[in-house]
């Protein structure tokens, strides 16, 4: 499907007034632009509208340095619908899109889904070479009837709220400024694969999880989380890295553990929610040696999350 038929398959019902980029993580600062966009489009009698990319447009312009995400489409439109806005949908980002001048898509705007405003942060800019900045279509505006705000920063402790910088608090394994950030804890999604059984040996079976190639995690590290699944929610501790115990290898995993679990969580899909972390992951000279660390782990994670879910 091209740029004008994924477009036009939006279909608003009137007059819209929109946000448009990435929104990874749909965090604090998205979540500021948004209750602005509701806000004036209310004002003005407009429907509220947000237009996301997928894949990141960085990934397509850079395609040797590949950006990890904070959340997929399907959750990113997930959290953005959750917010309330009219209008929520997925634009597919192809070399043909980063070709189209300021103008152009803005004419495609205005010819499919209705365009009446667009409410933008400081640093936005469309178009080929990100040439429609503030100033460019503010000037494209009074040509095309439609107008501009632009939203000052959102920021917390004196930090401008991003996607990059929760991306280096992730990797430093600091979830407590990635809530911060986020106004919520991160989390992934992801199925249920069969591994090699090592957690039910050692008495703790885990659920190793099926993770994207593009999806950011936290430093390697133990965590105390909170996994939802079948409509519960169960305290764990989740481990990401490579499990030097049993000779790692390069590619990271994701593994947790759920308290209090019966069942078979082969193939069902979790949401892991990292709460705070509670070690770097180490290498241990037994697994007898790991064993006893891990139940040191879960007591930690009984007082944590049983503090975090009062």
């Amino acid at each position: 499907m091209g740029i004008e038929q994924e477009l036009a398959s939006i279909a608003p019902q009137r007059e819209t007034l929109f946000a448009i980029g990435v929104f990874d993580g749909v965090h604090l600062g998205h979540q500021y632009l948004i209750d602005k966009l509701k806000q004036r489009a209310k004002e003005q009698n407009l429907l509220s509208g947000v237009i996301t990319f997928s894949p990141n447009p960085q990934s397509v312009l850079h395609p040797n340095t590949q950006l990890p995400q904070i959340s997929d489409l399907k959750h990113r439109l997930s959290s953005l619908k959750e917010l309330n806005i009219d209008l929520v949908a997925g634009l597919t980002f192809t070399p043909e899109l980063a070709q189209l001048s300021a103008q152009e898509f803005v004419a495609l705007l205005k010819k499919c889904v209705k365009l009446r405003g667009l409410i933008v942060g400081p640093d936005f800019a469309l178009g080929r070479g990100r040439e429609g900045n503030a100033q460019v279509l503010r000037t494209l505006g009074q040509e095309m009837a439609f107008t501009l705000e632009t939203v000052p920063p959102f920021t917390i402790d004196g930090e401008t709220v991003s996607s990059t910088l929760i991306r280096q608090a992730l990797a430093q394994g600091d979830m407590t400024k990635v809530k911060k950030f986020m106004g919520r804890h991160f989390s992934i999604s992801a199925k249920v694969v069969s591994a090699d059984k090592r957690g039910r040996v050692l008495g703790f079976p885990t659920a190793n999880l099926d993770i994207n190639q593009g999806q950011v995690l936290p430093h390697d590290g133990v965590y105390a989380s909170v996994t939802h699944v079948d409509g519960k929610q169960f305290a764990s501790a989740s481990n990401v890295g490579i499990r030097p115990t049993f000779g790692g290898d390069d590619k990271r995993t994701v593994e947790t553990y759920l308290l209090n679990y019966e069942g078979n969580l082969y193939d069902k899909e979790l949401v892991v929610g990292f709460v705070d972390k509670l070690r770097d992951e180490q290498c241990f000279t037994s697994p007898q040696e790991l064993t006893a660390q891990i139940e040191k782990d879960i007591e930690r994670v009984r007082t944590i999350i049983a503090r975090e879910l009062k």
